[in-house]
């Protein structure tokens, strides 16, 4: 874990970040005129923080408020100063409701596609992405999650796919292609291929999947015959000076995605904090700026499980990277803030405790995890009251997500809009010239 000696000297780095978060927030009008961010009129921005809360919907965001600092505060990123929300359908011809990879196709280049589709449109053409346009104006790039470094999401910023499964493919365009200055997460399975067991050996008995196998061979050789430094740990993170670093620090997502008692862990080998605070570190070294997307994917998964203890758990992790963040943006003008949820995963909600208001089948609540029990009750911080999480569903959801956002543009997105009208100002304020 790095230290916060390591955090001052991402505070100390280069003038004018942008952060982009996908979640829901609203803000202390003031708030960015206080952080020394610049005026509505000043349209310029040097760097790009995209953070996603994958699967982070409103409800989801407001339960780890309560549970965090109850009804009278505000998470981090609630503080950010304007507020608006993003439709989230795909242009799937079966499905109304959006998956990952659709979801973050639509925030990276603006085109809404077909379910499964990575930064490909509906013919399977590829279309560029924001971390492509920022590489092509000279900038450092960077890619950070907690699952998967080639799952949906990073992919469809630094890859094109007709299929998100493709992973070793999306792992070699990242080397070859699109080429990102710093890679931190999981899936350490999908660089190796069949029988080399990496650094962390494969546990097939726990989870079948869970086995090395690259299609194209050993990908972290490749990675370090092409300039990248490869580290597993915490401690080789954050000794590592490199500008072009690869870290794998778990065979396929960092956690342990399951029903409450069932085995399920949030416990990350390098939390998203020290892993975006490294990043920022290593990004804001180039004088072109920088562009870093950062990905919590926890928060979807456990509310895939009906598991709300570990999904509030989950947005409490994001929400001290947003405060990272922040911090690393009062330090330098130019700075860009958006957060915003891809999709809704659970259908959650927030309910008073009520025992004659359960759901599900109390005889066998894990029979079917979209008819779980209501989870709870949860304490709300700094009262006496509590609530509990009802779900409506183990998948996605087509509710609308919260955005919010602060610095240079970001009244921009101050409005209803699809995710793709996300993607264009961006993109636009990418383009002015700093």
């Amino acid at each position: 874990m790095q230290t916060m000696a390591t955090r001052g000297r991402v505070l100390a780095g280069a003038a004018g970040t942008a952060v982009l978060a996908v979640g829901l927030a609203s803000g202390s009008p003031g708030a960015a005129t206080d952080r020394g961010y610049p005026g509505h009129g000043d349209q310029r921005v040097r760097n790009v923080i995209l953070m996603v809360g994958d699967g982070l919907s409103i409800a989801a965001r407001d339960a780890t408020r309560l549970a965090t600092v109850g009804q009278d505060g505000q998470l981090a990123m609630d503080t950010l100063r304007y507020a608006g929300w993003t439709y989230t359908d795909s242009a799937d011809p079966e499905d109304a409701v959006t998956d990952s990879a659709a979801a973050a196709t639509a925030f990276a280049t603006g085109v809404r596609t077909y379910n499964g589709a990575v930064s490909v449109d509906l013919d399977g053409n590829p279309v560029t992405t924001l971390l492509e346009r920022a590489k092509a104006l000279r900038k450092a790039t960077g890619l950070v999650t907690t699952s998967q470094v080639t799952d949906a999401t990073p992919a469809a910023f630094g890859a094109h796919v007709p299929n998100r499964s493709d992973q070793s493919e999306i792992a070699r365009q990242y080397l070859e292609e699109s080429r990102p200055d710093v890679i931190l997460g999981g899936g350490e399975d999908w660089w190796y291929p069949v029988g080399d067991e990496g650094v962390f050996a494969p546990v097939p008995d726990d989870d079948p999947a869970e086995i090395s196998k690259s299609t194209i061979g050993n990908l972290v050789e490749r990675a370090q015959d092409t300039g990248y430094t490869y580290v597993s740990s915490a401690e080789e993170l954050a000794a590592t000076d490199a500008d072009r670093i690869l870290g794998l620090f778990a065979n396929e997502e960092m956690f342990q995605q399951e029903p409450e008692g069932q085995g399920d862990v949030y416990e990350p080998l390098v939390p998203l904090v020290d892993m975006t605070a490294k990043a920022l570190d290593v990004l804001s070294r180039d004088r072109h700026g920088f562009f870093l997307v950062v990905e919590e994917e926890a928060i979807d998964e456990f509310a895939h499980q009906n598991n709300a203890e570990r999904t509030i758990q989950a947005g409490q992790s994001l929400d001290e990277t947003v405060a990272l963040a922040q911090e690393f943006a009062a330090h330098h003008r130019g700075t860009l803030v958006l957060v915003v949820g891809d999709h809704e995963t659970g259908g959650l909600h927030i309910e008073n405790v009520d025992a004659d208001d359960e759901s599900g089948d109390p005889e066998n609540p894990s029979a079917d995890v979209t008819q779980s029990l209501e989870d709870g009750p949860f304490a709300i911080a700094g009262s006496d009251l509590e609530f509990t999480v009802d779900w409506t569903t183990g998948s996605h959801t087509g509710a609308a997500t919260p955005l919010t956002a602060e610095g240079p543009g970001a009244e921009r997105l101050a409005r209803a809009q699809h995710a793709t009208d996300a993607h264009d100002v961006v993109a636009d304020l990418l383009r002015r010239r700093w």
